[in-house]
Formats: C-alpha cells, sequence, structure tokens
C-alpha cells in the first residue's frame, strides 16, 4: 500500500515539474515575442513620423504651386481674365 502511494507521489511530482517547465518555456517565448513586438511598434512609429513629415513636404503650398506650373503647365490669370459675380 504504501509502494503504491509513493509511487502515485512521484508522478503527481513528476506531471508537476513538467508543467512547471512547459509553463515557463512558454512563457519565455511570449516574453520574446512581446519584446519584438514591442520593437516592431517603435520601427513603425519612426516610420509613421518619417512619412507624416513627407507628407507636409509634399502639401506645401509652394510645392503644389511648382507642380502646378512645371508638370501641369497652369498659371494665375490675368487681372482681366478675372471676374466678378455678385448676387
Amino acid at each position: 500500500m504504501m509502494a503504491r502511494l509513493n509511487f502515485v507521489l512521484i508522478i503527481a511530482v513528476l506531471v508537476s515539474a513538467l508543467a512547471v517547465v512547459s509553463t515557463n518555456h512558454r512563457a519565455r517565448k511570449l516574453v520574446s515575442e512581446f519584446e519584438r513586438e514591442q520593437e516592431r511598434m517603435r520601427a513603425l512609429e519612426v516610420e509613421w513620423g518619417q512619412l507624416q513629415l513627407e507628407q507636409s513636404t509634399w502639401a506645401t503650398h509652394a510645392r503644389v504651386a511648382q507642380v502646378a506650373r512645371d508638370k501641369l503647365g497652369m498659371h494665375a490669370p490675368r487681372p482681366q481674365q478675372i471676374y466678378s459675380i455678385h448676387e
């Protein structure tokens, strides 16, 4: 009877030890994955800042006016081409 109890306790301790090892391994993997995702988040934040800067550069009034003149051949109207409509 005592031998059977010892055997059951040894099996319970082994199962518990394996569960602890498995849980620790899974926790380390999750921490590692979390740190990778945080690094990716920081890289994306840097890229977002760069894209906002680039967008503000491309959208400046001077840049839009330059593209309108150079690529689209647009120009400001002469005073005699401007009409004012009043109701």
